[in-house]
């Protein structure tokens, strides 16, 4: 622009007088046409600038080589070798529900642990899709860990995704178990989530414009699994439903760190679990209410965690649950008023200390609470209910685990589990983990 200014003056001053002042509007004419072109010039720019960063920002969240016509394609095999001092068919957390399932250890000796299937792609500008199917060899049994379409293109950074997913309750709910950096999920998490929590639903985030990591959402889930049940998913609308939020940044160059809240409200129905020590299947019917609160403080120097790196991770559960226990259901089918406060927590250091190798600490605690069981109607009494006795499970883990590279893991495990009253469960496993194909990176 100035350049033209100062041809303009130039030609001008060269010109005689009469003659320059004719030519004056010409000039201007001519000035606000280049003028003009110069600002199209600059809106096509923008667009090309927007339109790239896009573009990168599509291709970032895939792995390399992978296209829609060409999905990445990955499997994850996880084989454990356990050695325990108690029988794990007889496993229980006393205090709490659920038994058995999920939350009981691997079978003694050796065994092909759950593997993955996975397949994901951008299946166009506006969706990309995901599909994780879970093979247990032990079970003879292959299911859908998750599958889901996300959008990739809306603006204003929301994020809108469908089918079933990992739940945003907590933090360690999300990530894969092939991600953990313990060989097994937390007692919390066993008792309060019942392993792990899938949903089939919708989940809505919002991930705010601030300097600050900074995201809402909400989740209407079918209410397929624990905390729900079953049968809650015959009813129309949503059969669970989770709020959380989460905050994170960096403290210098070597520090990030995240924090979260989540609470997840759902209505079991007929929440049937089975009592190995009265030998009964109880059920509950009512209102359940679980908040969890987390945190993470991640280290490495100025950033880079190629030689050295420090995570440390905790998690609070707190869950309020009211309604009716039915004994031995459905033989005697006896209704007693049921109301419960129960928490727990865990909190785990993993240190690397070595560009391969890796070494880690946790500690898990539960605490039954205050669980009120009105039995004066059906004339029986507490000790009819004997897994909900009031105890104070708690567990130590040390593990050290070798990866050669990203896409394999040795690790081995040592745990003393008090889940159980009277003598503690020594518990050895060694672990390891593979990826064979593409596979996209994990949260934070």
């Amino acid at each position: 622009m100035h350049r033209i200014l100062l041809c303009a003056v130039a030609l001008a001053m060269a010109m005689p007088a009469a003659q320059a002042q004719e030519s004056l509007p010409q000039m201007r004419d001519e000035l606000k046409k280049l003028q003009q072109r110069i600002d199209e010039l600059e809106g096509r720019v923008k667009d090309a600038e927007s339109t790239a960063t896009q573009a990168a920002t599509q291709a970032s969240s895939r792995p390399q080589a992978e296209s829609a016509l060409n999905p990445g394609v990955s499997v994850i095999l996880n084989g454990v070798y356990a050695n325990l001092s108690r029988d794990p068919a007889t496993y229980r957390i006393n205090g709490f529900v659920p038994t058995m399932g999920d939350v009981a250890p691997p079978t003694r000796g050796f065994s092909l642990g759950e593997s993955e299937l996975a397949f994901m792609a951008n299946i166009d500008h506006m969706f990309r899709g995901t599909l994780i199917g879970s093979i247990s060899p032990d079970n003879d049994s292959i299911g859908v860990e998750e599958g889901y379409i996300q959008t990739i293109g809306l603006s204003h950074g929301f994020t809108i995704k469908a089918g079933r997913f990992f739940s945003a309750i907590g933090y360690q709910n999300q990530i894969h178990a092939h991600a953990w950096d313990f060989t097994d999920a937390p007692l919390a998490m066993r008792v309060f989530l019942g392993g792990q929590l899938n949903e089939d639903g919708i989940q809505f985030r919002w991930v705010a414009p601030t300097e600050l990591y900074w995201d809402l959402g909400t989740e209407l889930g079918r209410g397929r699994a624990f905390p729900a049940s079953l049968s809650e998913s015959g009813k129309n609308g949503a059969g669970s439903l989770n709020f959380f939020t989460h905050v994170g940044g960096d403290i210098g160059q070597s520090i990030a760190w995240q924090t979260g809240l989540s609470h997840l409200r759902t209505n079991p129905r007929e929440r049937t679990f089975d009592d190995p020590t009265a030998g009964v299947s109880d059920s509950f019917n009512g209102t359940s209410r679980l908040w969890v609160a987390s945190g993470i403080l991640k280290w490495s120097p100025n950033g880079n965690p190629t030689y050295n790196n420090l995570k440390l991770q905790g998690e609070y559960f707190r869950r309020k649950e009211d309604g009716t226990l039915v004994f031995d259901s459905p033989g005697a089918a006896l209704a007693n008023g049921y109301d419960s406060r129960q928490s727990g927590w865990y909190a785990q250091g993993v240190y690397q200390f070595l560009p391969t190798w890796r070494a880690g600490y946790r500690y898990d605690r539960l605490d039954s609470g205050a669980v009120s069981i009105d039995t004066s109607a059906s004339g029986l009494t507490a000790a009819d209910f004997p897994i909900l006795a009031g105890y104070k499970p708690k567990k130590h883990s040390l593990m050290v685990d070798w990866s050669p590279s990203e896409f394999s893991r040795i690790r081995l495990q040592y745990a003393r589990d008090y889940s159980r009253m009277g003598q503690p469960d020594n518990q050895v496993f060694l672990q390891y983990i593979v990826s064979l194909g593409a596979h996209g990176a994990h949260t934070f």
